[in-house]
């Protein structure tokens, strides 16, 4: 397969997963949407320089871009995924005595509303005990769509819970994070 093609239907495969069109990409990127259109066919050699402006917009890394990790070209989010409303998917658990808050997401965030009521809940518990008092556990290995494919967020929704992450940070003493990574999962952890 030509390079051009597979870096293409990579870029349109990141694209549509995020739930952005060429034109929203075209304008995170400071492209034009024809431009865009012509990577995504395979008909454009693309430098390196719009690479970086691409990887930026789709908030993923240079080297990511270019991953064999493939995705399905349908849009991320699907009717099914939201069926059931966001607050029964949401689960935490709370140990006073031990202050660990335990956090739990099945399925995908739906914009904002989704983003406010997990922030409200999440920062009401970690202002309770204050600033470096608690130690977070996170899983997101049931963060995947319908079809079990990870989630990938608009920038509006990544750039919220990216905030949300910073606030929520001052409150812990320790972090660690179960994230979904090809069938196999791997531990983070946040000093």
């Amino acid at each position: 397969m030509d390079i051009r093609i597979d870096f293409g239907q990579r870029i349109k495969e990141l694209r549509t997963r995020a739930g952005m069109s060429q034109e929203i990409l075209a304008h995170y990127s400071e492209l034009d949407r024809s431009y865009i259109s012509s990577i995504e066919s395979g008909n454009r050699n693309i430098s390196i320089l719009n690479i970086a402006k691409i990887a930026d917009a789709l908030k993923v890394s240079i080297p990511y871009l270019f991953s064999n990790e493939r995705f399905s070209i349908h849009p991320a989010y699907q009717q099914q995924d939201f069926k059931i409303p966001f607050a029964n998917r949401f689960h935490y658990y709370l140990d006073h005595e031990k202050k660990i808050l335990a956090l739990q997401v099945k399925g995908l965030l739906n914009g904002y509303e989704d983003c406010n009521y997990l922030s409200s809940v999440v920062m009401g518990i970690c202002s309770a005990f204050g600033k470096g008092g608690l130690h977070l556990f996170v899983d997101h290995r049931f963060m995947v769509s319908s079809d079990g494919q990870p989630a990938v967020y608009s920038p509006e929704v990544l750039l919220k819970n990216l905030e949300l992450q910073q606030k929520v940070l001052a409150y812990c003493n320790k972090v660690v994070v179960l994230c979904p990574l090809k069938r196999h999962f791997f531990l983070q952890r946040v000093p």
